[in-house]
């Protein structure tokens, strides 16, 4: 039974859509709902179902799910453990958007040149969703930005980058200060729900500035690209390139400001630890 099939099924059941699915493990959706029907055709049950707009477990899907679990866990093992302490193996990461497409690609391209023997898989997510994949297993390590509270001992982490915050309006504004931006524009907000966003949240409160809030987006390069076309103004931390081409922006740094920290999360009990340190020593490198 080929384990690669195994963390398809996995991974539908945890996100209950065969898209979503294919999109975390960088495959087509053809291609997962191919695996599903083999390993189906391989034990003899179906493992999912439809239920109304999500893909849910059937009954043989829950009896064996924590099994596969298990098996992809100790595969993964195996392959750390024969490499006898060298990177080798598969090295399960995440990222934010910001960081998989501005911080990853040289890491991992340095990487692969010194390790040949490294697998990469990589999950897209956002930095809550990927503390949760670091803390359960699911992924070895992640770049995001850094947690608002004290981390377990369990765990480790690098500041990588610190992004300050900045006034973003449109290239065709005047210089204008971050009151005078927010009162006489709309204001496209930075997700509350995500950490990077809590640090804006917060230094829009402590400044006791009252936005004209239009939209409120978790997507960093869809809000500038807002911004360009003249449709507001907002607060964002200033991330590594590369920004979407052909914006016409103006950016001002903003006095006082929390930054944004990124770096990379792991797990100190990883059978893959030494995989997992050459990665962190290629991200401080790089």
């Amino acid at each position: 039974m080929d384990i690669r099939f195994l963390e398809s099924f996995v991974e539908v059941a945890d996100c209950g859509s065969v898209a979503e699915a294919a999109r975390r493990l960088n495959l087509t959706p053809a291609a997962v709902a191919l695996r599903l029907k083999t390993i189906e055709q391989e034990l003899g049950h179906s493992l999912v179902a439809r239920v109304g707009r999500t893909v849910q477990p059937t009954a043989s899907g829950l009896a064996v799910l924590q099994k596969a679990r298990d098996l992809i866990a100790d595969a993964n093992d195996l392959r750390a453990l024969a490499a006898n302490d060298q990177p080798a193996g598969e090295l399960r990461l995440g990222s934010i958007a910001t960081g998989l497409t501005g911080m990853l690609p040289p890491v991992i391209a340095a990487l692969s040149r010194r390790y040949p023997g490294i697998e990469f898989f990589v999950r897209p997510g956002s930095s809550v969703e990927l503390y949760d994949s670091v803390t359960t297993g699911k992924i070895d390590a992640a770049v995001l930005v850094r947690p608002p509270f004290q981390l377990p001992k369990s765990l480790a982490w690098v500041t990588l980058r610190e992004e300050p915050l900045v006034l973003i309006v449109p290239g065709d504004m005047e210089n204008v200060t971050l009151a005078e931006a927010v009162a006489s524009a709309r204001f496209i907000r930075y997700d509350r729900n995500q950490w990077g966003g809590q640090i804006v949240d917060r230094y829009l409160r402590r400044h006791r500035l009252k936005v004209r809030e239009w939209l409120e987006l978790d997507a960093l390069d869809s809000i500038v690209t807002l911004v360009s076309g003249g449709l507001g103004v907002t607060v964002l931390p200033d991330w590594a390139p590369p920004w979407p081409e052909g914006l016409r922006l103006r950016k001002s740094p903003l006095p006082d400001a929390e930054t944004r920290e990124l770096g990379v999360l792991w797990s100190l009990s990883n059978p893959r630890i030494a995989t997992i340190r050459a990665f962190v020593e290629s991200c401080r490198q790089g």
